[in-house]
């Protein structure tokens, strides 16, 4: 039968995407979703080009074996997105250790990269946030 190849086709695909969550730090900062191509990815705060509020705590990860930084940032991209956010602060990015590695080749578990990250909502420059950085 094609049952198990197709259930370990979709538990592969599954395991190769990105999932961001998202905690909102106040849902009166979040507003209608806007195209994820509009939110703007910074590398930190002072690079963030006037006032604004943060939304959210974004955590990302993915199997390390087959997600890059592009995929991982694209996925807190999306879900910045869906919140109304326009811009995201990295914090920090990190790869599993050797021991995770190890324990991924010899018995396949997960050995996942992990990502942190604030979604912002950048305000106009002649607008004043609620509360600034």
């Amino acid at each position: 039968s094609l049952r198990p190849l197709a259930l370990l086709s979709a538990a592969l695909l599954l395991s190769a995407c990105v999932t961001t969550n998202a905690t909102v730090l106040n849902k009166s900062m979040t507003r209608p979703p806007i195209p994820k191509d509009s939110v703007v990815i910074y590398t930190s705060a002072d690079k963030v080009p006037g006032k604004y509020d943060e939304v959210a705590v974004l955590n990302s990860k993915g199997d390390e074996g087959m997600t890059d930084e592009r995929k991982m940032y694209e996925s807190m991209r999306s879900q910045a997105a869906k919140l109304g956010a326009n811009g995201v602060i990295l914090q920090e990015t990190k790869d599993p250790g050797t021991g995770s590695k190890v324990a991924h080749v010899l018995i396949g578990t997960s050995s996942n990269r992990h990502g942190k990250s604030v979604a912002i909502y950048v305000w106009p420059a002649a607008t004043t946030a609620t509360s600034s950085r």
